[in-house]
């Protein structure tokens, strides 16, 4: 009986120990490449400023808000990632529309993710609450001037990808249900989620530039709606720009606009 009751000890301790290990604690960064790599809806941090400004913890660049828009349009020049800086980590820069004060967003960009550290670039769209889709067909890199666009012509949208540097171009269309139509975001976005829901690690991009300024695609940083059709600052007092902070730390900065009020800068600052 005795050697019978040793003999259960070593399949105790192995239950133990996987209960340990279940139980644990786990890093944000180690879980992150199992949850989808999701572009969703600002996540504020502070209600708008005297000057415009707004902080949220997963995005940052600029909003207009209106109603029933029907396009916006973004040019941006892709930087290289410091992956030896940031292992682990991912940005995202896009176009679109609805997400500031709506559920829904319908856009189009690119991402700058760290496997390690190794960078990984690429384009994407999302219909979100959808998950993203990668687009294959058009590859991108540092120095690459990407077009992007969101419209919406009544019934459905339209997003369209072309990297200006080699003349690749996408276009997707598809309906979103409940979409609001009610602003369009220029956006550096630290992507969700961790395991914990929260927004994953910000690659460090340096210092990315959107805009026809300093792309030489013209119109672009515009968006249309039932009121205002041109540059982010012809919405006036419904322009808000936006600082990702998180947890009382900067982590990307946006400038003001420039004299035209089409183009701005971000700056990676934490991840």
């Amino acid at each position: 009986m005795l050697s019978k009751r040793f003999a259960l000890f070593p399949a105790l301790a192995a239950l133990v120990a996987l209960a340990q290990v279940m139980t644990a604690p786990r890093s944000p960064q180690v879980v992150a490449a199992q949850f989808p790599h999701q572009h969703g809806p600002i996540r504020l941090t502070s209600a708008p400023a005297r000057d415009g400004s707004v902080t949220s913890d997963n995005w940052s660049g600029y909003t207009v808000t209106g109603s029933d828009f029907t396009y916006a349009k973004a040019s941006w020049k892709l930087t290289a990632i410091n992956c030896t800086k940031t292992p682990n980590s991912y940005a995202g820069f896009w176009v679109g529309l609805d997400g500031y004060s709506s559920s829904t967003v319908e856009q189009t960009g690119t991402a700058s993710d760290c496997n390690g550290k190794n960078p990984q670039y690429y384009a994407w769209y999302e219909f979100f609450p959808a998950n993203p889709v990668t687009i294959t067909s058009v590859p991108v890199a540092p120095g690459n001037i990407l077009f992007a666009e969101v419209s919406y012509n009544g019934t459905e949208f339209t997003l369209t990808l072309t990297n200006e540097t080699t003349g690749k171009t996408f276009s997707k269309t598809g309906k979103v249900t409940g979409a609001k139509r009610s602003s369009a975001e220029w956006i550096a976005e630290a992507p969700c989620c961790n395991a914990f829901g929260a927004p994953l690690p910000l690659s460090d991009f340096g210092t990315i530039s959107f805009g026809d300024d300093y792309t030489s695609v013209s119109d672009t940083n515009w968006a249309s709606d039932s009121a205002v059709t041109g540059p982010i600052s012809d919405f006036g007092k419904n322009v808000l720009r936006i600082n990702m902070v998180n947890k009382g730390v900067t982590e990307a900065a946006t400038s003001v606009l420039s004299t035209d009020g089409s183009s701005f800068k971000i700056a990676w600052k934490s991840e």
